[in-house]
């Protein structure tokens, strides 16, 4: 007999064990991606660790990831693809593609006619919501060159709860219902939505050129007037021009110089 926290996941578990993976759902864990790295190399690509309760999450830049237990999904996806070494370079873009098209779906399904105009990406995979993050992305490496695909999602977080001024949650953005029937939505649609990106990577050609314009098409930060602190600890203001063919921001700095930034953590400066 499955115990509640298992039985909560019942469109994930249909899709997920349907492709052959296998999902496990924690009712806490300190990481799902901790807890994927470690059986990746005797998991089937697409399986699936998820938690409500995760107590030590980390994102981009090893910053801690504050989730409220009961209130914030988390959760980690094996992707086992043959990727040439520029389309796995895509793969946090196009998780964080992912994620965004799951979370406008959500609000969608609660009304939300301008769901697809609220809802960008951060390059490279910060989600937002009403230029607030709703959402982060962390992609690691596993023993056996698999690559984990972690996710954190803000479900039900009360307004005067949230973490951060400039973070939001899916109720504070529209979403109704509780927390299980959300992530379990949210987490579906990023599944099929990563599964169907990596499978068009793969296929090459016009196929993988659909899931690169995508990724821009949902890139927020194209257009934006964006501060970037980079490795080496400098700071640049630039204006972000495009997402280039390597999956970098490409910028237009205030002397006019044109490049590309593999590596950074963006600002919009509206939002600063």
């Amino acid at each position: 007999m499955s115990t509640p926290v298992e039985a909560s996941f019942p469109r994930t578990r249909a899709a997920v064990e349907a492709s052959g993976a296998t999902l496990a759902v924690l009712a806490t864990t300190g990481s799902t991606n901790a807890d994927l790295l470690a059986d990746a190399v005797s998991s089937p690509g697409g399986s699936v660790v998820v938690t409500l309760d995760q107590t030590a999450g980390r994102g981009r830049l090893d910053r801690s990831w504050v989730a409220p237990a009961g209130q914030t999904l988390a959760a980690s996806v094996l992707v086992r693809a043959d990727l040439d070494p520029r389309d796995r370079g895509w793969l946090p873009l196009v998780a964080g593609a992912a994620v965004r098209d799951a979370v406008a779906a959500a609000l969608a399904a609660d009304g939300a006619a301008d769901a697809d105009e609220r809802v960008l990406v951060k390059w490279p995979n910060d989600v937002l919501v009403d230029g607030r993050k709703v959402s982060g992305v962390l992609c690691q490496v596993a023993g056996d060159g698999s690559v984990v695909v972690g996710v954190g999602v803000n479900l039900t977080i009360p307004a005067s709860e949230l973490p951060t001024p400039t973070s939001t949650s899916l109720r504070v953005a529209g979403a109704t219902g509780p927390a299980t029937a959300l992530a379990d939505a949210v987490l579906t649609d990023l599944w099929t939505g990563l599964q169907e990106a990596v499978g068009g990577l793969v296929t090459g050609g016009a196929a993988a050129e659909a899931v690169r314009s995508h990724v821009r098409a949902v890139c927020g930060t194209v257009g934006q007037r964006v501060r970037l602190e980079l490795p080496d600890g400098s700071v640049v203001e630039a204006d972000a021009t495009g997402v280039d063919d390597d999956g970098r921001i490409t910028i237009r700095d205030r002397t006019g110089v044109s490049r590309g930034v593999a590596v950074g953590d963006v600002t919009h400066l509206r939002y600063a």
